[in-house]
């Protein structure tokens, strides 16, 4: 698990075929990352790897077909800059919300614009994960936990302060450009539980 507090900013390395899915090497950058251990989890723009090996200043893990295939991990040209987080620890602080990361889906960045001295950003999700997002409610971007400030039928808008955008990707990322997912845990919960009640699966 995590928290959608980024830890660190690194870059995406190298990138080898293996049989149809990839190893990737990540320069950890400004990432904390004394005390690293091959089999720990890190989620590298929100998606969940494991590493498989290391040295001082890199790591590296496995990517199936399938995160391939649902994430942007797959599309993103050596030397992308990434938001990273290690897995926290039973007695860390929830400083975001309770982040998987298992990525829901790819959205897209459709404007930026200047509130004041934080940033106004809007993205489009896919129309299957809408259901999910909420007014006030959490989403995480590319690992980041932010919340909705506003959502309609054709994606939603979050507000980003100062210190996010310099201290994550956002700092260079632009409109257009692809996004991972992951909608509030509890709102998979509720539907899953008000299909139990129902007799639907959900």
């Amino acid at each position: 698990m995590f928290t959608g507090i980024i830890e660190g900013v690194g870059r995406l390395a190298a990138r080898e075929t293996r049989g149809g899915d990839a190893r990737f090497t990540f320069n950890a950058g400004t990432l904390p990352f004394a005390g690293v251990r091959p089999g720990e989890s890190i989620a590298v723009n929100g998606v969940c790897l494991t590493v498989v090996a290391f040295d001082p200043t890199s790591f590296q893990a496995d990517a199936s077909t399938e995160t391939l295939a649902l994430t942007t991990l797959g599309a993103l040209p050596v030397g992308a800059v990434l938001n990273l987080e290690r897995a926290m620890r039973p007695d860390d602080r929830l400083g975001g919300h309770l982040v998987s990361g298992h990525v829901d889906g790819v959205g897209r960045v459709l404007s930026v614009h200047a509130d004041a001295r934080a940033q106004r950003w809007r993205f489009a999700a896919p129309a299957q994960l809408l259901k999910y997002i909420a007014k006030k409610g959490s989403i995480c971007v590319d690992g980041v936990s932010l919340t909705v400030n506003e959502v309609d039928g054709e994606g939603f808008e979050v507000a980003l302060i100062p210190h996010t955008v310099a201290h994550t990707r956002f700092a260079g990322t632009g409109v257009g450009e692809a996004v991972n997912l992951e909608v509030d845990l509890v709102a998979r919960y509720v539907e899953r539980l008000l299909g139990a009640g129902t007799g639907e699966a959900a």
